[in-house]
């Protein structure tokens, strides 16, 4: 894994070797064990390594094509090495140790910016063409690695993570108060825009060109709609199981027998951590399976469809296989706002949830001091093999198959007990005016989706950045109608947000590795590809994954009629750290970009009425769980981006 940095000047500047090294050197954190640039004089290029692959200590640094056209950085995994190395006809026995970034290169060499189509892996790089005097930059299509960019008149550079980009003297030091006010707002991050003020990134998926002329952006990444009737189900099934396992075992590339995972009561983690001890366990290796677990017994109500603790869920999966170790984490104790500064100097960005932060940190930290360098999650499951199908629903009445939308209606009512009526919000909600959509759900539940009261965003500066008008045009519907295209909806899901700083946070703060099987290129082209009447089956949600997952998870995980509720004791460290909460938003309150972008007499009061019970009732959460907890962590952000002490 690697930190990369470059800069190319256009008005004769020297001194281009000089900023690349000082940009490389405030990125060491993310990669701390060897340094090498390239430069020609105009454009210096290079790269911080952090040695995580076997092949990584073939990589000198920059790669050059031979005959010194084309160098490269990259930081990058590839997951289908050898599929490349035959494709390129290359010697398998010379390139068998080679690093990842010398065939990448030779695979852009052969294919140009076709290759990217031919790539399997997470990646990010930056390309210098000397023939064409261009760069081109790129990142795999769910952008896993971060790296972000700067163009004006007299010069361009990127880097990894923002940081290497303010040791630059023209880049000012400032946070990007639109793309923070949508964050707040929970608008998708979509476009260019970092957190940072005149600092772009190149988005998933995407491709950025530069040359003297300026910059232009394609993307490049455009799966295919699914076809009814290609395979039978029995296919589908079969087709999942070969293409989880393949995404697993490409994860575990360097893990020496050993790697840590998520266990929830979920489908998701729960596959990833029984496929990862299966393909383990053919080689002796094992599995430490970290589950986050309640401090306090939970006031749940009987009829809540949650699961509050998911320790024996989790535990079952478990005990399926005899090298995973299972470890019970309570953290609910710890204060949601400890290490905000740490955070913000790793992850260069506000943290969405900072109630879940808290136990991720602490799995995190676990691995770490177990020596587990490989931490395996299923961030995308939800998107791919256990895709619940629900929009199913309004894509049958659209079809006018009425007789197939009856039979579904009636397994549902049988398999979950949920009135009909749920499901006619779900079959119809996405074609109503979303007046008559909000009336309707305030008639039948008391209350319907509003911005302003799950978000912490100032009414006013709402108004002044025409947010509305930014989350239609970026189809985020902020009355939180059902969508009625389950090809579009998983594609809008899996592009809308960008994991790139979080993974090279945790790596920079902890020395681990996050990887996501479920995130995998050709796991989830195959799952896009599955029709969506193959996920809800006469009232079975998820039918797909249950089918698949047959074969590694217990029934009482895949039969579950309730979903984990992760965090499930937040509020415990909420009321404790209610002091130290109180101290940060007066510090927050005293900078000027929080007070434009936060409503902080609402935040003021919601801390000031803190309650002592009901903290499960769905606007209790909305107001302290989404908005107090969320708006500091934005407001946090905002004040030290801002230098401001508050």
């Amino acid at each position: 894994m690697t930190a990369i940095a470059g800069l190319w000047r256009f008005d004769g500047q020297p001194d281009v070797a000089a900023d690349c090294t000082r940009m490389l050197a405030a990125q060491k954190i993310y990669g701390p064990h060897h340094g090498a640039q390239w430069d020609n004089g105009a454009l210096a290029i290079g790269r911080q390594l952090f040695r995580m692959l076997p092949e990584d200590s073939a990589d000198r640094g920059p790669v050059e094509c031979r005959d010194g056209q084309m160098v490269m950085v990259a930081d990058v995994r590839l997951d289908n090495r050898e599929e490349l190395i035959a494709a390129l006809g290359l010697s398998a026995e010379k390139f068998r140790r080679a690093c990842d970034s010398e065939i990448l290169l030779a695979s852009l060499n052969r294919w140009s910016e076709a290759a990217l189509d031919r790539v399997v892996g997470d990646f990010a790089f930056a390309l210098w063409d000397e023939r064409r005097q261009q760069l081109m930059l790129a990142r795999d299509f769910m952008g896993q690695k971060p790296l972000h960019y700067h163009w004006n008149k007299n010069f361009f550079a990127f880097s990894s993570m923002a940081k290497g980009l303010h040791t630059l003297p023209e880049i000012p030091y400032a946070p990007d108060e639109q793309t923070v006010a949508e964050f707040v707002a929970l608008m998708p991050q979509s476009g260019p825009g970092s957190f940072f003020q005149d600092i772009s990134r190149v988005e998933q998926g995407q491709i950025v060109t530069v040359s003297r002329k300026g910059v232009s952006k394609r993307s490049y990444w455009n799966p295919r709609r699914p076809e009814r009737g290609v395979n039978g189900p029995r296919d589908w099934v079969e087709g999942v199981r070969h293409h989880l396992d393949q995404a697993t075992r490409a994860r575990l590339r360097g893990a020496n027998g050993a790697v840590a995972s998520h266990l929830s009561s979920g489908f998701d983690s729960s596959a990833v951590t029984a496929t990862a001890a299966r393909l383990l366990a053919a080689e002796g290796g094992r599995v430490t399976a970290f589950t986050s677990v309640p401090s306090v017994d939970p006031e749940a109500d009987p009829n809540d469809r949650r699961i509050f603790d998911e320790g024996p869920l989790a535990a079952a999966t478990a005990a399926l296989y005899p090298n995973v170790e299972h470890v019970l984490l309570r953290t609910g104790h710890i204060s949601p706002f400890d290490d905000f500064d740490r955070t913000f100097y790793l992850y260069e960005r506000p943290k969405l949830n900072p109630c879940n932060w808290v136990w991720l940190r602490q799995i995190t930290q676990e691995a770490h001091d177990r020596k587990l360098g490989i931490v395996l999650h299923g961030m995308m499951g939800d998107m791919t093999f256990s895709y619940f199908g629900m929009q199913l629903l309004p894509e049958l009445l659209r079809q006018g198959r009425w007789v197939r939308l009856a039979q579904e209606y009636v397994g549902l009512r049988r398999e979950t007990g949920v009135r009909l009526r749920g499901f006619a919000g779900q079959t119809f909600g996405p074609y109503l005016p979303i007046g008559l959509w909000n009336r309707l759900k305030t008639h039948f539940h008391g209350y319907h989706e509003d911005v302003f009261h799950h978000t912490a965003i100032n009414p006013q500066r709402f108004a002044e950045m025409n947010l509305a008008a930014r989350a239609k045009a970026r189809d985020h519907d902020l009355s939180y109608r059902p969508r009625k295209d389950s090809f579009a909806d998983r594609k809008w899901v899996l592009s809308r947000t960008d994991p790139g700083n979080n993974n090279k946070g945790t790596l920079g703060g902890w020395g681990v590795d996050l990887r996501d099987p479920t995130a995998d290129r050709r796991l989830v082209e195959y799952c896009l590809s599955i029709p969506t009447d193959q996920y809800l089956v006469n009232g079975v949600a998820r039918a797909v994954g249950k089918a698949a997952l047959r074969d590694r998870l217990p029934d009482a995980v895949l039969d579950a009629p309730k979903r984990g509720y992760q965090a499930s004791d937040w509020h415990v460290g909420l009321t404790g750290a209610r002091t130290n909460a109180a101290v940060e938003l007066d510090q927050i309150a005293g900078c000027d970009a929080a007070a434009r972008t936060l409503d902080i007499p609402r935040l003021q009061g919601l801390l000031e009425e803190l309650p002592t019970r009901d903290w499960h009732d769905p606007l209790v959460i909305r107001a302290y769980r989404l908005a107090l907890l969320r708006g500091m962590s934005a407001g946090h952000f905002l004040r030290k981006a801002s230098g401001s002490n508050g």
